[in-house]
């Protein structure tokens, strides 16, 4: 769990400093960094996205998964949950503004490979280094987004000990289920949770993208139906 305490103090060291930068930069030189982020987040997410090897295990996860998501209301749960978050920092600008960069921060912050990887490595090998690494961008990308979105995105903290935690410690009991092939789809999907972040930063369009985070255990589901899914285990 040492990478995991890790990763969640460089975010919130990252997002301190971010909020440093949230209330001294004039709302023009916002839009600039809001712009920055969202162009690197597509970057991010097109090079995950295009990782995934069934595309069609992609289209029919993010509908499946989009729709469970919608009925499920999972995006406004998020952000009920950071209207509680919110409380003690009142004067941030909104609950939604709040959430928007929970959510968006959080998303970014687990779903990628590095997050998956290197949470098994941890568990099951002692190997902090994939973590590590990822601690370090990870912090430098809370600066940006915390100078853009406020300190709604310190509080993915949270996600990341949950989530990475959580793996981590399970490591043991998943590795088997997890192939190449299962790293390769959840990345891709992941990807394409990230590319929806980039379109919503740029203003490009609007889309609930916590309603679509149901698309990875869908895809997870495809694969572990494919014959070739268990085979070359990580």
């Amino acid at each position: 769990m040492l990478a995991v305490f890790v990763n969640c103090a460089a975010v919130l060291a990252g997002s301190l400093a971010g909020c440093f930068f949230h209330k001294k930069i004039h709302d023009e030189f916002k839009t600039v960094v809001y712009t920055a982020v969202g162009i690197f987040t597509l970057v991010i997410g097109m090079g995950m996205a295009l990782r995934g090897e069934r595309i069609v295990y992609l289209a029919f996860s993010l509908v499946a998964g989009g729709l469970a998501g919608s009925a499920l209301d999972i995006e406004g749960k998020i952000y009920a949950f950071g209207e509680m978050l919110k409380k003690p920092f009142s004067a941030s600008g909104g609950s939604s503004g709040f959430a928007l960069g929970f959510l968006n921060a959080s998303v970014l912050f687990c779903v990628g490979a590095m997050s998956l990887i290197g949470s098994f490595k941890a568990g099951t090998e002692g190997d902090y280094n994939l973590i590590f690494t990822k601690s370090v961008m990870d912090g430098f990308m809370a600066v940006l987004m915390t100078a853009a979105m406020g300190p709604g995105v310190a509080f993915s903290a949270i996600t990341i000990l949950v989530y990475q935690g959580g793996l981590t410690l399970l490591a043991g009991a998943v590795k088997p289920w997890v192939s190449p092939l299962m790293m390769s789809e959840l990345t891709g999907s992941g990807g394409a949770l990230i590319l929806m972040i980039g379109f919503n930063l740029l203003r490009l369009k609007q889309i609930k993208t916590g309603n679509f985070i149901m698309a990875l255990p869908v895809i997870a589901v495809f694969v572990l139906a494919d014959p070739l899914a268990l085979v070359g285990m990580v």
